[in-house]
């Protein structure tokens, strides 16, 4: 399955993006906690590489908290700040203004040092869709200012936010790149919702999905479908797990195609529990030597 999703309005905010730039001082770079790496677009990079930036890993509700620990040990380790943030419930957005203080410290000492009274952070969200870039907002400035939906493309037009007198955001569309060189990284950006569903095979995302449960967390997988062990061939699995459920089609038969988005469904939830889907020591391969 080959996996690429470019809507013109992503190529549109890519522009504006850039033209604003000059505008903030720092950027708010936001990731799914479970995919921190896959949902970090390297076209972003080319962008705003020359700007402070705050990595926020958020979801982490819905990720794994050692597999967190060790991402943001791996940003440290590189000079980069990152913080784990749950917008949906508004923990660890305490530590956003500060980190950001701590960050731009350098520039608005020079500031006071001229005479010139700082004024409010000016930031710009950045990231890819459905990673909840305006959840966040509406968190931060507690109000319903930016909207928000459970799919990619919500967000199409950027918009200035103040939160209270010391930050000010730019909200931003979220941007995916054109082609994605490893296909894995499509995979596990459509797992988490980040590409719309109508635009993917159900039943090969969900092969992928239960593949990744039975290398990583078997003893969940076999929890939540009564599994004594995990079936090799997938039609069995599938059939095991439609079963148990109940999903049928009739005459007693599994509906596949319900079963897969089933599958699909509980994974991105937290019905399978608290789920990372890659580790830092992945990047450090050598076919990924130099990313």
């Amino acid at each position: 399955m080959t996996i690429q999703w470019f809507p013109g309005h992503m190529a549109k905010a890519r522009r504006e993006v850039t033209e604003k730039l000059k505008l903030v001082d720092i950027i708010f770079e936001l990731v799914d906690a479970r995919i921190p790496a896959s949902s970090r677009n390297p076209m972003i990079d080319e962008i705003i590489s020359h700007k402070p930036r705050l990595i926020l890993l958020n979801k982490a509700d819905l990720a794994d908290k050692e597999k967190t620990k060790e991402w943001l040990k791996y940003f440290e380790e590189r000079g980069q700040h990152a913080i784990a943030i749950n917008s949906q419930a508004g923990s660890g957005l305490n530590k956003i203004l500060s980190a950001s203080k701590e960050i731009l410290k350098e520039k608005f000492d020079k500031m006071r040092s001229r005479g010139i009274n700082p004024r409010a952070i000016r930031a710009m969200i950045v990231g890819i869709p459905n990673v909840g870039k305006s959840t966040l907002i509406n968190r931060l400035a507690k109000k319903n200012i930016a909207k928000t939906g459970n799919m990619p493309g919500v967000t199409k037009a950027q918009q200035w936010i103040k939160v209270g007198k010391e930050l000010e955001l730019l909200d931003t569309p979220g941007i995916l790149w054109p082609k994605f060189e490893d296909q894995e990284v499509g995979l596990k950006l459509a797992v988490t919702g980040a590409i719309k569903d109508t635009l993917l095979n159900q039943h090969e995302l969900a092969v992928y999905a239960l593949r990744f449960l039975e290398a990583e967390y078997p003893n969940r997988l076999k929890e939540r479908y009564n599994l004594e062990s995990i079936p090799e061939d997938v039609v069995e699995l599938f059939d095991t797990i439609g079963l148990f459920r109940g999903v049928l089609a009739g005459k007693g038969l599994v509906d596949y195609d319900k079963t897969a988005e089933l599958i699909i469904r509980e994974l991105r939830s937290d019905k399978m529990g608290p789920i990372t889907l890659e580790v830092p020591e992945a990047l450090e391969t050598p076919e990924n030597a130099g990313m």
